[in-house]
């Protein structure tokens, strides 16, 4: 398991990894690293529950967002909101974490059909629904008691929201205005030191990574960034964000690199598919060690 091999070993006699930091002549933790200590049983219960659920996101994936999710318990108590939950995969491995960090409910927003660009790519019927699977599958994973579910758009959701954000995963319409409308409608809302995540950044859809590139990383609201499988992820850390300005700066020219691919949002073919996975090949995009990881957010 991937964390799992990363976690134990920073460990030593079954104890996660402690900063070296001394305060008052006593050790402490790095604020959130003390989800290792029991995140790899977390996890792996999660992944156990939601891995036979139809769904796009992988098992690295499903991990990373877990890690995201423990993390802003850890460190901040605002909501998890999910937009986009299609049959339950990504919610139950949300729902699995806040109930075991003690946050509230997921906030998990669907209307449960399907815009053109998932009709074309999921090969549904303009009347097909997720809706009863989903409800079903949160049923028999035992966290329907956790998932705050709202059948609607987010657009709508977003006009009435006034609740803060620890983690928001933004999973639905991958159009350019579909992912712009998301993040402009929540994270207004993100605490200081929260995360915001973006599934499908590296797949051949322009609002994901458009959005990220223009809105996140060139934005002077947000931190520490990066990507790890497709999702691309950052933290939002407004009046320092300066720190991570290098890491940042590398980062949108790798992305904006796959922008003019996927600009016009249509189906990447022959020459231009070839290319675009050749410049997406040099974008960084696995997870470092977890402990140095949590340690860049501080």
């Amino acid at each position: 398991m991937l964390f799992a091999v990363r976690c134990r070993a920073s460990q030593r006699d079954g104890r996660a990894i402690r900063s070296e930091r001394e305060r008052n002549g006593r050790r402490t933790l790095v604020a959130g690293e003390e989800i290792l200590q029991d995140f790899d049983s977390v996890i792996d219960a999660a992944w156990w529950s939601a891995k036979n659920i139809p769904g796009f996101l992988t098992e690295h994936e499903a991990r990373f967002i877990g890690l995201l999710a423990a993390y802003s318990a850890s460190t901040v108590r605002g909501h998890i909101v999910e937009i986009g939950s299609f049959k339950g995969r990504s919610t139950i491995i949300l729902a699995t974490v806040a109930r075991h960090y003690g946050l509230p409910p997921v906030v998990a927003i669907d209307p449960h059909n399907f815009n053109s660009i998932e009709l074309q790519h999921h090969r549904v019927t303009e009347d097909s629904s997720s809706f009863a699977e989903f409800e079903s599958n949160l049923k028999a994973a035992g966290v329907s008691d956790v998932v705050e579910v709202h059948r609607a758009y987010s657009a709508d959701l977003a006009t009435n929201w006034n609740r803060p954000i620890g983690f928001l995963w933004i999973d639905g319409d991958h159009s350019y205005r579909g992912a712009k409308l998301d993040f402009d409608g929540f994270s207004p809302y993100l605490v200081d030191r929260g995360l915001v995540a973006f599934h499908d950044a590296l797949h051949e859809f322009a609002g994901p990574i458009r959005v990220f590139a223009e809105d996140v990383l060139r934005s002077d609201r947000f931190g520490a960034s990066g990507f790890v499988g497709s999702i691309a992820w950052s933290q939002h850390r407004p009046g320092a964000s300066s720190r991570w300005d290098s890491m940042k700066k590398s980062l949108a020219r790798g992305a904006e690199r796959l922008i003019p691919f996927v600009s016009d949002e249509r189906p990447l073919r022959g020459p231009r598919k070839m290319l675009y996975k050749l410049n997406r090949s040099r974008v960084p995009r696995s997870l470092p060690n977890v402990s140095e990881w949590i340690a860049q957010l501080q």
